[in-house]
């Protein structure tokens, strides 16, 4: 099992909008580094951060698991969506996406401050000058602290 942040900006899909819907595909990855992990490493169980980015108080809202592997990002492949790549086909693909569940909302939310000032994530991708990629490994002393924080049982598997 591996851990996973994937940042979302709120006003376009929420944390709220996930819960409702209880799963989705993680559609509309526009850079390569991202789609290999899709793709490549991200595997049904792994534990996924999902994180509210470009907003107020950025942090960590919420906790889902992957259900489906990498595959086919649709978007690319639809004409009428803002995310369509002409070069992408169903049979050769060049982006991907999982599909993930919704496991719990972090309440209150693990704010950006909150992560930063913690000393065992002193090393977190996210907390990297200059990071933004849009879906990042965790590591799994990461994964525990974030859990302890957020006053959340650790998950078995």
């Amino acid at each position: 099992m591996a851990y996973w942040l994937f940042k979302s900006e709120p006003d376009d899909y929420s944390y709220d909008d996930f819960e409702r819907e209880g799963s989705t595909g993680w559609s509309g990855v526009r850079n390569y580094q991202a789609r290999n992990f899709l793709r490549d490493s991200i595997k049904v169980g792994d534990g996924v951060l999902f994180y509210h980015s470009v907003t107020k108080t950025p942090g960590v809202v919420g906790i889902a698991e992957v259900v489906e592997a990498g595959h086919a990002d649709p978007t690319a492949l639809d004409p009428a969506s803002d995310r369509y790549d002409p070069k992408s086909t169903p049979d050769a693909p060049i982006w991907f996406q999982v599909t993930i569940k919704s496991v719990q909302a972090v309440d209150p939310p693990l704010t950006l401050a909150r992560l930063r000032e913690t000393p065992a994530l002193a090393g977190m991708e996210l907390l990297r000058k200059g990071s933004r990629l849009s879906i990042q490994p965790v590591t799994d002393a990461e994964w525990k602290t974030i859990m302890e924080l957020a006053g959340v049982k650790p998950r078995k598997g």
